[in-house]
């Protein structure tokens, strides 16, 4: 089977990690393959953050909580990676530009033998002061809108595969 084929079939969220760190090379292939993606027009009005200290990315997780009224419990799954992926709120692409660089982040990430999850809470709760605080003290601009995250990490334990559903149809 096709490499890329196999990697889109076999992709599952994970949503366990253990704390052994991802190697740096890693993670800019992984930013290399977002900044891949198609976006809208080709304008590519997207900024891409990797969170790489699980201290600030717990932090981020805490506000989100608050924000949320979630608790204290919420950890984002306890990664050791968190990229954040951040648009220009009146991009009339905004989502789709950043949807298709997630799925190109999880398919880099299962290509490297890591696990990810999509996080869509910050797409509600950005523009909370304590959160917002955070996401400017690592470099989202004020004029952007969150509209995912991916929580990156050695997966603790591998999904079971799951049945492909849906509907598709072919016409002739």
């Amino acid at each position: 089977m096709y490499e890329v084929i196999k990697a889109i079939l076999e992709r599952r969220s994970h949503r366990s990690f253990t704390e052994q760190a991802v190697k740096f090379e890693d993670v800019k292939i992984i930013l290399d393959c977002a900044l891949a993606a198609p976006s809208g027009m080709g304008k590519q009005t997207w900024k891409f953050v990797a969170v790489v200290n699980p201290e600030k990315i717990q932090k981020l997780a805490t506000a989100v909580g608050s924000a949320l009224k979630r608790g204290a419990y919420y950890n984002m799954y306890k990664p050791q990676v968190l990229i954040i992926t951040s648009n220009l709120r009146d991009s009339k692409y905004r989502e789709v530009d950043n949807a298709c660089a997630m799925e190109n982040i999880y398919l880099a990430c299962q290509d490297l033998g890591l696990g990810c999850v999509w996080i869509n809470q910050l797409q509600d709760c950005h523009d909370d002061p304590e959160v917002r605080a955070i996401l400017t003290e690592f470099g989202i601009p004020q004029d952007h809108g969150v509209y995912g995250c991916a929580a990156i990490g050695y997966p603790a334990k591998v999904p079971a595969p799951k049945e492909i559903t849906g509907q598709w149809s072919i016409i002739n």
